[in-house]
C-alpha cells in the first residue's frame, strides 16, 4: 500500500514542532526510520539541535508521535476507503484493495515501524497493534453492514488478505498483489453475503 506523500517542510508559518513532524512523515516513510538520522530531520525541519530536543527528547519519541499523527489524520488512503459515503458497504470492502498508480509502494507505516523496531520499541509495537485491531474491527463492522452471514469471519479474512497484499506489494514494489487480493476478496464476499442483500461488487478484471 502506498500512502499519500506528506508535503515538503519549509520555513515560516508553522511552528518548529509541526515542521519536525512533517519532516518525520516524509523521511521516515520514504527512507525508513533507521536510515533517517536526527541530523537529516533537523535539516528538513529547519531547526537547531536544541529546538529538536526540546520538542522530542529522543528520536524514538518522535517515531511514536509520527505514528500517532498518521492515526489521528487517517492519511492511509486504502484504509480511508472505508469512510466513503458514495460506495455501498461491499464496494468499500473491495476498495481497500485498489492500488495507487504511479507511487512508490512503501507498505504500511505501522508495520514498517514494528519491523524496524525489532522488538526494541514497545510503545511503537503497542500503537501498531492497536491500529491493526481497529482496522480489523472496521472491516468486521463494514462486513456486517453489507449483510455478511458471519461478519467477524469475513472481516478477519479480509484483514489477512489486505495485510498480505500490502507486504508483498511493498517487498516487490508491484501493485499486482492488490489486483490478485481484490479478486480473492470478491470471492469471499460472494460466499459470505446473504442472498437478499448482495450488491454488485465484482472485482475489475
Amino acid at each position: 500500500m502506498a500512502t499519500a506523500e506528506p508535503a515538503k517542510t519549509s520555513r515560516g508559518g508553522r511552528g518548529a514542532r509541526e515542521r519536525i513532524l512533517q519532516a518525520a512523515q516524509e523521511l521516515f516513510y520514504t527512507r525508513g526510520i533507521h536510515a533517517t538520522g536526527v541530523a537529516a530531520l533537523m535539516d528538513a525541519a529547519h531547526v537547531s539541535p536544541r529546538t529538536f530536543y526540546v520538542h522530542f527528547p529522543t528520536k524514538n519519541a518522535l517515531v511514536v508521535e509520527y505514528l500517532r499523527r498518521i492515526e489521528a489524520d487517517k492519511t492511509i488512503p486504502a484504509e480511508a476507503e472505508l469512510d466513503r459515503a458514495d460506495l455501498p458497504p461491499a464496494q468499500r470492502l473491495l476498495a481497500i484493495f485498489t492500488p495507487i498508480e504511479g507511487a512508490l509502494i512503501r507498505g504500511c507505516p505501522f508495520h514498517n515501524a514494528v519491523v524496524e523496531g525489532a522488538g526494541e520499541l514497545p510503545d511503537v509495537a503497542r500503537l501498531a497493534q492497536h491500529h491493526k485491531q481497529v482496522f480489523r474491527d472496521r472491516l468486521v463492522a463494514t462486513a456486517a453492514e453489507a449483510g455478511a452471514a458471519d461478519p467477524a469471519v469475513l472481516g478477519r479474512q479480509l484483514t489477512v488478505l489486505f495485510e498480505g497484499a500490502n507486504a508483498l506489494a511493498a517487498s516487490c514494489n508491484d501493485a499486482e498483489a492488490f489486483t490478485d487480493a481484490r479478486r480473492a476478496a470478491a470471492t469471499l464476499l460472494d460466499a459470505a453475503l446473504s442472498t437478499g442483500t448482495r450488491p454488485t461488487h465484482r472485482a475489475a478484471p
